[in-house]
């Protein structure tokens, strides 16, 4: 053999080095790409405009207010439990309600309702909420986070994929919600 067409030993560890490190960079940029695209490939694109039946009207009696517990439509298979989640739910008089989310609006603590005092209060930082859902006292800015509601074949569903927050949502984007008598 020629010495043109031989392969040495170092030319022979160069070529299978530049093979694993090929074989390894492909075993880690797998998993990093399919989380990259898992937003699209999964569908759930507009799992957050979802609505989630909380129960029957009949279940929430007027002038008090009540926990509800819903399954977040915008789950992964390992959320397992922490995908129920709770919200407060008013009813006002009729059909009118007034669905809370369970958070403090200062720092996201769950608040807890007080029928004795007509109060929401949390336990992180003493904030105070009135029994509609404005601010009494203590550090928070506002009064506590609403979901949209509606009245469906006697159901109170609630558009409940994302925990709402001061600015604009990702649902009220091009759809003004605006309850009446509500800034």
């Amino acid at each position: 053999m020629s010495n043109e067409t031989m392969l040495t030993r170092r030319g022979l560890f160069m070529k299978l080095g530049i093979m694993f490190n090929g074989l390894v960079a492909t075993a880690l940029a797998v998993p990093i790409v399919q989380f990259l695209l898992s937003s699209i490939t999964r569908g759930r694109g507009n799992a957050y405009l979802s609505w989630v039946a909380l129960g029957p009207v009949s279940e929430f009696p007027e002038g008090e207010t009540r926990l509800a517990t819903f399954r977040n439509p915008y789950v992964m298979p390992t959320d397992g439990k922490t995908a129920d989640t709770a919200c407060w739910v008013r009813r006002i008089a009729g059909d009118q309600f007034q669905v809370f989310a369970v958070n403090c609006a200062h720092l996201g603590c769950p608040v807890r309702w007080f029928p004795q005092s007509g109060l929401f209060m949390c336990p992180c930082h003493g904030g105070a909420y009135y029994r509609d859902g404005g601010r009494a006292s203590g550090p928070p800015e506002r009064g506590l986070f609403e979901y949209p509601y509606k009245i469906e074949n006697g159901q109170i569903t609630i558009q409940a994929g994302e925990l709402p927050t001061p600015g604009p949502s990702a649902a009220s984007v091009g759809a003004a919600y605006d309850r009446p008598g509500r800034a």
